[in-house]
Protein backbone atom coordinates (compact mmCIF):
# COMPACT_ATOMS: atom_id res chain seq x y z
CA UNK A 1 0.00 0.00 0.00
CA UNK A 2 2.72 2.45 1.00
CA UNK A 3 4.66 1.75 -2.22
CA UNK A 4 1.60 2.48 -4.37
CA UNK A 5 0.82 5.73 -2.57
CA UNK A 6 4.42 6.98 -2.87
CA UNK A 7 4.65 6.18 -6.58
CA UNK A 8 1.75 8.43 -7.54
CA UNK A 9 3.18 11.80 -6.42
CA UNK A 10 6.61 10.92 -7.79
CA UNK A 11 5.18 10.19 -11.22
CA UNK A 12 3.03 13.33 -11.21
CA UNK A 13 5.99 15.46 -10.11
CA UNK A 14 8.18 14.03 -12.85
CA UNK A 15 5.51 14.63 -15.49
CA UNK A 16 5.13 18.22 -14.28
CA UNK A 17 8.88 18.82 -14.49
CA UNK A 18 8.94 17.42 -18.01
CA UNK A 19 6.05 19.66 -19.09
CA UNK A 20 7.73 22.75 -17.63
CA UNK A 21 11.05 21.82 -19.26
CA UNK A 22 9.32 21.35 -22.61
CA UNK A 23 7.55 24.72 -22.36
CA UNK A 24 10.74 26.56 -21.41
CA UNK A 25 12.63 24.91 -24.27
CA UNK A 26 9.92 25.78 -26.78
CA UNK A 27 8.93 29.28 -25.68
CA UNK A 28 12.04 30.49 -23.83
CA UNK A 29 13.31 32.58 -26.75
CA UNK A 30 9.92 34.25 -27.21
CA UNK A 31 9.73 35.11 -23.50
CA UNK A 32 13.23 36.62 -23.49
CA UNK A 33 12.38 38.52 -26.69
CA UNK A 34 9.32 40.11 -25.06
CA UNK A 35 11.38 41.07 -21.99
CA UNK A 36 14.09 42.66 -24.18
CA UNK A 37 11.56 44.61 -26.25
CA UNK A 38 9.90 45.98 -23.09
CA UNK A 39 13.31 46.85 -21.64
CA UNK A 40 14.38 48.56 -24.86
CA UNK A 41 11.15 50.55 -24.97
CA UNK A 42 11.89 52.04 -21.55
CA UNK A 43 15.65 52.43 -22.03
CA UNK A 44 15.78 54.02 -25.49
CA UNK A 45 13.23 56.61 -26.74
CA UNK A 46 13.88 55.78 -30.40
CA UNK A 47 13.54 52.01 -29.92
CA UNK A 48 9.73 51.61 -29.71
CA UNK A 49 9.04 53.49 -32.97
CA UNK A 50 7.35 52.14 -36.05
CA UNK A 51 10.31 52.90 -38.28
CA UNK A 52 12.74 51.11 -35.95
CA UNK A 53 10.54 48.03 -35.67
CA UNK A 54 10.15 48.04 -39.45
CA UNK A 55 13.93 48.14 -39.85
CA UNK A 56 14.35 45.27 -37.38
CA UNK A 57 11.76 43.21 -39.24
CA UNK A 58 13.31 43.93 -42.63
CA UNK A 59 16.85 43.06 -41.56
CA UNK A 60 15.57 39.95 -39.80
CA UNK A 61 13.67 38.70 -42.85
CA UNK A 62 16.79 37.79 -44.85
CA UNK A 63 18.38 35.86 -41.97
CA UNK A 64 15.03 34.22 -41.19
CA UNK A 65 14.68 32.79 -44.69
CA UNK A 66 18.17 31.29 -44.42
CA UNK A 67 17.47 30.02 -40.90
CA UNK A 68 14.31 28.22 -42.05
CA UNK A 69 16.36 25.95 -44.30
CA UNK A 70 18.95 25.53 -41.54
CA UNK A 71 16.19 24.49 -39.13
CA UNK A 72 15.14 21.59 -41.33
CA UNK A 73 18.78 20.50 -41.70
CA UNK A 74 19.40 20.51 -37.93
CA UNK A 75 16.05 18.86 -37.21
CA UNK A 76 16.91 15.85 -39.38
CA UNK A 77 19.73 15.03 -36.95
CA UNK A 78 22.75 12.86 -37.64
CA UNK A 79 25.08 15.80 -37.06
CA UNK A 80 23.09 17.76 -39.62
CA UNK A 81 24.42 21.24 -40.28
CA UNK A 82 24.88 23.47 -43.31
CA UNK A 83 27.89 25.76 -43.14
CA UNK A 84 27.60 26.81 -46.78
CA UNK A 85 24.50 29.02 -46.43
CA UNK A 86 26.47 32.26 -46.01
CA UNK A 87 28.37 31.69 -49.25
CA UNK A 88 25.18 30.48 -50.93
CA UNK A 89 23.52 33.71 -49.79
CA UNK A 90 26.23 35.74 -51.55
CA UNK A 91 25.97 33.59 -54.68
CA UNK A 92 22.21 34.09 -54.78
CA UNK A 93 22.63 37.86 -54.54
CA UNK A 94 25.23 38.07 -57.30
CA UNK A 95 23.23 35.81 -59.62
CA UNK A 96 20.07 37.83 -58.91
CA UNK A 97 21.87 41.00 -59.98
CA UNK A 98 22.95 39.44 -63.26
CA UNK A 99 19.57 37.76 -63.78
CA UNK A 100 17.72 41.05 -63.24
CA UNK A 101 18.63 41.95 -66.81
CA UNK A 102 15.69 39.67 -67.69
CA UNK A 103 13.34 41.20 -65.14
CA UNK A 104 12.15 39.90 -61.73
CA UNK A 105 11.59 36.43 -63.18
CA UNK A 106 15.22 36.07 -64.17
CA UNK A 107 16.44 37.75 -60.98
CA UNK A 108 14.87 35.08 -58.77
CA UNK A 109 14.83 32.05 -61.06
CA UNK A 110 18.57 32.06 -61.79
CA UNK A 111 19.64 31.98 -58.09
CA UNK A 112 17.06 29.32 -57.26
CA UNK A 113 18.19 27.03 -60.08
CA UNK A 114 21.94 27.42 -59.45
CA UNK A 115 21.75 27.32 -55.64
CA UNK A 116 19.32 24.41 -55.84
CA UNK A 117 21.77 22.46 -58.00
CA UNK A 118 24.70 23.24 -55.69
CA UNK A 119 22.56 22.24 -52.72
CA UNK A 120 21.60 19.01 -54.51
CA UNK A 121 25.26 18.15 -55.09
CA UNK A 122 26.03 18.63 -51.40
CA UNK A 123 22.87 16.72 -50.48
CA UNK A 124 23.91 13.76 -52.63
CA UNK A 125 27.31 13.56 -50.93
CA UNK A 126 25.68 13.68 -47.49
CA UNK A 127 22.58 11.55 -48.01
CA UNK A 128 23.76 8.90 -50.46
CA UNK A 129 27.57 8.97 -50.30
CA UNK A 130 27.30 9.07 -46.48
CA UNK A 131 29.88 11.84 -46.13
CA UNK A 132 30.00 14.00 -43.01
CA UNK A 133 27.73 17.08 -43.29
CA UNK A 134 30.27 19.29 -41.52
CA UNK A 135 33.05 18.47 -44.00
CA UNK A 136 30.84 18.66 -47.10
CA UNK A 137 29.26 22.00 -46.22
CA UNK A 138 32.56 23.44 -44.99
CA UNK A 139 33.98 22.65 -48.43
CA UNK A 140 30.87 24.29 -49.86
CA UNK A 141 31.44 27.39 -47.76
CA UNK A 142 34.93 27.80 -49.22
CA UNK A 143 34.19 26.63 -52.76
CA UNK A 144 31.02 28.66 -53.27
CA UNK A 145 32.66 31.80 -51.90
CA UNK A 146 35.51 31.22 -54.35
CA UNK A 147 32.96 30.88 -57.16
CA UNK A 148 31.36 34.18 -56.15
CA UNK A 149 34.70 35.99 -56.29
CA UNK A 150 35.53 34.31 -59.60
CA UNK A 151 32.26 35.56 -61.10
CA UNK A 152 32.85 39.10 -59.83
CA UNK A 153 36.53 39.44 -60.81
CA UNK A 154 37.89 38.73 -57.32
CA UNK A 155 35.16 40.90 -55.82
CA UNK A 156 36.15 43.99 -57.79
CA UNK A 157 32.90 44.03 -59.78
CA UNK A 158 29.63 44.58 -57.94
CA UNK A 159 26.72 43.98 -60.33
CA UNK A 160 23.94 46.52 -59.93
CA UNK A 161 20.21 45.91 -60.23
CA UNK A 162 18.63 48.48 -62.51
CA UNK A 163 15.36 46.66 -63.16
CA UNK A 164 12.57 48.55 -61.37
CA UNK A 165 10.43 45.43 -60.93
CA UNK A 166 13.19 43.54 -59.12
CA UNK A 167 13.97 46.52 -56.88
CA UNK A 168 10.26 46.83 -56.08
CA UNK A 169 10.23 43.28 -54.71
CA UNK A 170 13.03 44.19 -52.30
CA UNK A 171 12.00 47.72 -51.38
CA UNK A 172 8.24 47.83 -51.97
CA UNK A 173 5.79 47.56 -49.10
CA UNK A 174 2.16 46.76 -48.34
CA UNK A 175 0.44 48.39 -45.35
CA UNK A 176 3.82 49.52 -44.08
CA UNK A 177 5.46 46.07 -44.28
CA UNK A 178 8.19 45.58 -46.87
CA UNK A 179 7.86 42.64 -49.24
CA UNK A 180 10.84 40.72 -47.78
CA UNK A 181 9.06 40.68 -44.40
CA UNK A 182 5.80 39.49 -45.95
CA UNK A 183 7.59 36.80 -47.96
CA UNK A 184 9.53 35.61 -44.88
CA UNK A 185 6.30 35.35 -42.86
CA UNK A 186 4.66 33.39 -45.68
CA UNK A 187 7.60 30.95 -45.81
CA UNK A 188 7.44 30.47 -42.04
CA UNK A 189 3.72 29.67 -42.23
CA UNK A 190 4.14 27.26 -45.14
CA UNK A 191 7.18 25.62 -43.55
CA UNK A 192 5.38 25.23 -40.21
CA UNK A 193 2.43 23.54 -41.90
CA UNK A 194 4.76 21.19 -43.79
CA UNK A 195 6.68 20.35 -40.62
CA UNK A 196 3.62 19.76 -38.47
CA UNK A 197 1.05 18.37 -40.91
CA UNK A 198 2.79 16.65 -43.79
CA UNK A 199 4.29 13.18 -43.98
CA UNK A 200 7.62 14.67 -45.05
CA UNK A 201 7.73 16.99 -42.04
CA UNK A 202 6.92 14.18 -39.64
CA UNK A 203 9.61 12.08 -41.30
CA UNK A 204 12.17 14.83 -40.63
CA UNK A 205 11.26 14.84 -36.94
CA UNK A 206 11.22 11.04 -36.73
CA UNK A 207 14.64 10.69 -38.36
CA UNK A 208 16.05 13.40 -36.10
CA UNK A 209 14.62 11.63 -33.05
CA UNK A 210 16.14 8.26 -33.95
CA UNK A 211 17.54 7.47 -37.37
CA UNK A 212 17.79 3.74 -36.63
CA UNK A 213 14.16 3.60 -35.48
CA UNK A 214 13.08 5.59 -38.56
CA UNK A 215 14.92 3.10 -40.78
CA UNK A 216 13.14 0.19 -39.10
CA UNK A 217 9.84 1.98 -39.67
CA UNK A 218 10.61 2.04 -43.39
CA UNK A 219 11.05 5.79 -43.72
CA UNK A 220 13.12 6.97 -46.71
CA UNK A 221 15.98 8.36 -44.62
CA UNK A 222 18.36 9.16 -47.48
CA UNK A 223 15.66 10.85 -49.54
CA UNK A 224 14.51 13.01 -46.63
CA UNK A 225 18.08 14.08 -45.87
CA UNK A 226 18.64 14.87 -49.54
CA UNK A 227 15.49 17.02 -49.58
CA UNK A 228 16.34 19.12 -46.51
CA UNK A 229 19.82 20.00 -47.80
CA UNK A 230 18.38 21.02 -51.16
CA UNK A 231 15.80 23.10 -49.28
CA UNK A 232 18.59 24.79 -47.31
CA UNK A 233 20.38 25.73 -50.53
CA UNK A 234 17.17 27.11 -52.03
CA UNK A 235 16.38 29.19 -48.93
CA UNK A 236 19.90 30.62 -48.78
CA UNK A 237 19.93 31.48 -52.48
CA UNK A 238 16.45 33.02 -52.33
CA UNK A 239 17.36 35.03 -49.23
CA UNK A 240 20.43 36.35 -51.01
CA UNK A 241 18.37 37.28 -54.07
CA UNK A 242 15.89 39.20 -51.88
CA UNK A 243 18.73 41.00 -50.13
CA UNK A 244 20.19 41.99 -53.50
CA UNK A 245 16.81 43.34 -54.59
CA UNK A 246 16.61 45.31 -51.34
CA UNK A 247 20.09 46.81 -51.72
CA UNK A 248 19.87 47.11 -55.55
CA UNK A 249 23.19 45.27 -55.95
CA UNK A 250 24.82 41.88 -55.68
CA UNK A 251 27.64 42.47 -53.19
CA UNK A 252 30.18 39.59 -53.38
CA UNK A 253 31.34 39.94 -49.76
CA UNK A 254 27.86 39.78 -48.23
CA UNK A 255 26.90 36.85 -46.02
CA UNK A 256 30.27 36.30 -44.33
CA UNK A 257 29.48 34.65 -40.99
CA UNK A 258 25.79 34.41 -41.83
CA UNK A 259 25.89 30.63 -41.37
CA UNK A 260 26.86 31.11 -37.72
CA UNK A 261 24.06 33.60 -37.16
CA UNK A 262 21.56 31.21 -38.74
CA UNK A 263 22.72 28.27 -36.60
CA UNK A 264 22.67 30.47 -33.48
CA UNK A 265 19.11 31.62 -34.22
CA UNK A 266 17.92 28.05 -34.75
CA UNK A 267 19.47 26.80 -31.50
CA UNK A 268 18.36 29.85 -29.49
CA UNK A 269 14.86 29.24 -30.86
CA UNK A 270 14.74 25.85 -29.12
CA UNK A 271 15.75 23.41 -31.85
CA UNK A 272 17.99 20.69 -30.44
CA UNK A 273 21.38 20.34 -32.12
CA UNK A 274 20.88 16.58 -31.92
CA UNK A 275 17.73 16.93 -34.03
CA UNK A 276 14.17 15.70 -33.70
CA UNK A 277 12.73 18.59 -31.71
CA UNK A 278 12.07 22.18 -32.70
CA UNK A 279 9.88 24.38 -34.88
CA UNK A 280 9.99 27.42 -37.13
CA UNK A 281 8.17 29.69 -34.69
CA UNK A 282 11.04 29.21 -32.27
CA UNK A 283 13.51 29.94 -35.06
CA UNK A 284 11.63 33.15 -35.85
CA UNK A 285 11.89 34.19 -32.20
CA UNK A 286 15.61 33.36 -32.24
CA UNK A 287 16.21 35.51 -35.32
CA UNK A 288 14.26 38.44 -33.87
CA UNK A 289 16.11 38.06 -30.57
CA UNK A 290 19.50 38.40 -32.27
CA UNK A 291 18.26 41.38 -34.29
CA UNK A 292 16.85 43.13 -31.22
CA UNK A 293 20.11 42.61 -29.32
CA UNK A 294 22.03 44.14 -32.23
CA UNK A 295 19.59 47.04 -32.47
CA UNK A 296 19.79 47.77 -28.75
CA UNK A 297 23.59 47.79 -28.93
CA UNK A 298 23.35 50.24 -31.84
CA UNK A 299 20.99 52.37 -29.74
CA UNK A 300 23.72 52.74 -27.12
CA UNK A 301 25.98 54.21 -29.78
CA UNK A 302 29.22 54.04 -27.82
CA UNK A 303 29.62 50.27 -28.22
CA UNK A 304 31.37 48.69 -31.21
CA UNK A 305 29.77 46.08 -33.45
CA UNK A 306 32.06 43.43 -31.98
CA UNK A 307 30.11 43.70 -28.71
CA UNK A 308 27.10 42.25 -30.49
CA UNK A 309 29.13 39.17 -31.42
CA UNK A 310 30.29 38.77 -27.82
CA UNK A 311 26.73 39.08 -26.49
CA UNK A 312 25.33 36.71 -29.13
CA UNK A 313 28.05 34.15 -28.46
CA UNK A 314 27.52 34.31 -24.70
CA UNK A 315 23.77 34.06 -25.16
CA UNK A 316 24.17 31.02 -27.42
CA UNK A 317 26.44 29.28 -24.91
CA UNK A 318 23.89 29.86 -22.15
CA UNK A 319 21.08 28.51 -24.33
CA UNK A 320 23.03 25.35 -25.19
CA UNK A 321 23.69 24.71 -21.49
CA UNK A 322 20.01 25.25 -20.68
CA UNK A 323 18.98 22.94 -23.53
CA UNK A 324 21.25 20.22 -22.19
CA UNK A 325 19.79 20.51 -18.69
CA UNK A 326 16.21 20.56 -20.01
CA UNK A 327 16.81 17.54 -22.24
CA UNK A 328 18.13 15.56 -19.27
CA UNK A 329 15.11 16.63 -17.22
CA UNK A 330 12.75 15.39 -19.91
CA UNK A 331 14.55 12.05 -20.09
CA UNK A 332 14.38 11.44 -16.33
Amino acid sequence: MSTTVAAGPTTDSQAKRERIAGLVQRYGAAIVLVVLVITGAFAFPTFPTGSNFNNIATQSSFLLIVAIGETFVILVGGGGIDLSVGSMFALGGVLAAYGSAFGPFGAFLLPLVVCGLVGAFQAFLIAYAKMDPFIVTLAGLLGIRGLVFAITNAGADTPLIKDAGTVAVGQGHVFGLRWPVIIAIAIVVIGSIILARSRGGQSVLAIGGSESAATLMGLPVARVKFTVYVLSGLCAGFGGALNAAYSSSGVPAVGVGLELSAIAAVVIGGTLLSGGRGDLIGTTAGVLLLSVIQNMINQVGSLSSSVQNVVSGAFLAIVVVIQTVLSRTQRL
